[in-house]
């Protein structure tokens, strides 16, 4: 059996006193999803690119990134020693709903442990599964005319990372993923106001912070602006092994999963892989 400290990476941190504006270049500047907060020179807590995403689609307020504190989006570590068996970790990240552990010797944080981590290591085990078994057969789904707004309260309130778009003939047509949110939202988030050039004959500004707003950005701006067309997929009996290796070498989180006539039936996404890993070791 291994243990958290022989997939442990060496964690970043980042100091509580640290503005938004902080926490973005250092994600981007050192390619991490995930920082570790410090006060007083003590680790206190955590916050991901998803803290990030979420804040930045659903704040409504005027501040630029630089005026916001990191302490609105700082949310509480759960560790595990670096002795604990990768099974304990996986279904500590199953009950918590949570992508990452901190990993502590003699209570003194030495590392960090996340599903990526996970799945990789899932990659290296004798399992004979495939993604059938694993698979969520329910996955999110819009038109693909649906303004933004809706498709972006419909990711946070059910906790869900990607979407289905269809035509009004029921077929796929794209997907949406919360990184693509999340880029918006980045690209977006220094600008006071947002221009909507959709209508040829009328240019409308609206407010940057309009998301979840029916009536400004979020309204006026259609998933389908901003999907890709490219719905990367799997199939129903894959190996699951071999589509976890196919995850991390894509370097997406999830699939869509197809049914020997084609048609998507589910998903299958690195959570689904560590509910996997939880059960089977």
């Amino acid at each position: 059996m291994k243990h958290a400290k022989d997939f442990m990476n060496t964690p970043r941190t980042i100091k509580y006193e640290s503005s938004l504006a902080d926490v973005l270049k250092k994600i981007i500047d050192e390619k991490k999803s995930r920082l570790l907060v410090t006060e007083n020179g003590k680790i206190t807590g955590i916050v991901s690119e998803k803290d990030l995403g979420i804040f930045l689609l659903t704040d409504e307020t005027e501040r630029t990134l630089e005026d916001i504190p990191l302490s609105e989006i700082i949310k509480k570590i759960i560790s595990v020693d670096e002795n604990t068996g990768i099974d304990k970790c996986a279904q500590l990240m199953m009950t918590n709903e949570i992508g990452s552990l901190v990993v502590t010797r003699s209570n003194d944080v030495v590392g960090i442990i996340t599903k990526t981590d996970l799945v990789r290591y899932f990659t290296k085990i004798d399992s004979q599964k495939i993604v059938g078994e694993y698979m969520s057969p329910y996955y999110a789904w819009q038109y693909s005319d649906t303004p933004l707004y809706k498709v972006v309260l419909k990711m946070i309130d059910e906790k869900i990372s990607r979407i289905i778009l269809r035509d009004h003939e029921e077929s796929p047509v794209g997907i949406v993923t919360f990184r693509d949110l999340f880029n918006l939202a980045l690209s977006l988030g220094d600008k006071e106001d947002v221009l909507d050039n959709t209508d040829l004959l009328i240019s409308v500004i609206f407010p940057r912070k309009g998301f979840i707003s029916e009536s400004g950005f979020g309204g006026s701006t259609k998933i389908n602006e901003i999907m890709s067309k490219n719905i990367v997929s799997v199939n129903y009996d894959d190996d699951l092994i071999k589509t976890a290796k196919f995850l991390l070498e894509k370097n997406i989180n999830g699939a869509a999963v197809l049914s020997g006539h084609g048609n998507i039936i589910g998903i299958i996404s690195k959570t689904d892989i560590v509910k996997a890993l939880a059960f089977l070791l």
